[in-house]
């Protein structure tokens, strides 16, 4: 293991910024922010919970990590016991102020650390169902039609904290991972496996071939999903806010429910309606 990840917080050092420098060695500055154009490189992870997860995960390849002085002050021995936490390498921490993070995260809210990885390897459904065969209640989490980065994230952070296996969603029109998604997953990322699927009806049909439930919420359903059993191999099926679940993939649903809320709104977003939807199987499970 690499001694540099085994200093004190107060022994990191300032060096400049791994872009925009001028000769003397200062990262320059531009009163005008322009974050049209893609970054350059392997992509920038930001917040105190996604990095920190991000260090922890032996399957990350890190190439620089960027903190400030009031970052080290409050987590640095946070950070280094994520620094130590696998033998994989990973870079010692460059400290920079609050604005030149800023402009690496193009404006993104980092709380004061940033991380430049490379993205996680990609997982396949066949896999995640050969780890599963031998668990009785595994949950799989599907989202049909999940477009919004931050919504997706939250489900992610749902599902990890009541126990999911993995969370998947189509391919198609779905949103890449990315910094803002990771941020609010709070970490969930790095926990539990996120599946991009080609279709999601023949990926259904797959899981029920292997003893899998499918519930699809539905808020025009008739069943209230307190009163379908929950228990063993089960998919909790979530629609988008606007349209919900499409037509195929209800039909391949083995049970459509609801759950109940007062007509003073109309439905709740992605991620509470998620959130409510794993509580009831979690109590259902004990």
């Amino acid at each position: 293991m690499s001694k540099q990840n085994k200093r004190r917080p107060n022994q990191h050092k300032r060096k400049a910024a791994p872009q925009g420098k001028r000769h003397d060695g200062i990262a320059k500055h531009s009163t005008e922010k322009n974050y049209s154009d893609k970054p350059k490189g392997p992509p920038w992870l930001y917040g105190r919970h996604a990095v920190i997860a991000a260090l922890q995960n032996p399957k990350r390849n890190c190439h620089q990590l960027v903190v400030s002085e009031e970052f080290i002050k409050s987590h640095g021995s946070e950070l280094d016991e994520a620094l130590n936490a696998t033998e994989r390498h990973r870079p010692a921490p460059q400290v920079l102020d609050r604005r030149e993070i800023e402009d690496l995260c193009r404006g993104g809210v980092h709380q004061g650390i940033a991380l430049q990885l490379d993205p996680l390897p990609r997982q396949n459904l066949e896999d995640i169902l050969e780890e599963l065969a031998d668990t009785p209640n595994a949950l799989v989490v599907a989202l049909d039609q999940a477009t919004d980065p931050q919504n997706i994230g939250a489900v992610l952070r749902s599902a990890a904290a009541f126990g999911a296996s993995c969370v998947m969603i189509p391919e198609k029109n779905a949103p890449e991972v990315t910094p803002a998604m990771a941020k609010a997953a709070c970490g969930a990322l790095e926990r539990i496996p996120f599946l991009r699927i080609t279709n999601l009806s023949r990926s259904l049909d797959q899981l029920k071939e292997e003893g899998f439930w499918s519930v699809g919420l539905d808020g025009y359903a008739e069943t209230m999903l307190s009163t379908v059993d929950m228990k063993g191999k089960t998919v909790l099926v979530m629609g988008s806010e606007g349209s919900g679940l499409r037509r195929l993939t209800k039909e391949k649903c083995d049970f459509l429910a609801k759950i109940p809320i007062s007509q003073a709104v109309e439905s709740l977003n992605l991620s509470n309606a998620t959130a409510v939807a794993l509580y009831e199987i979690a109590r259902q499970r004990g």
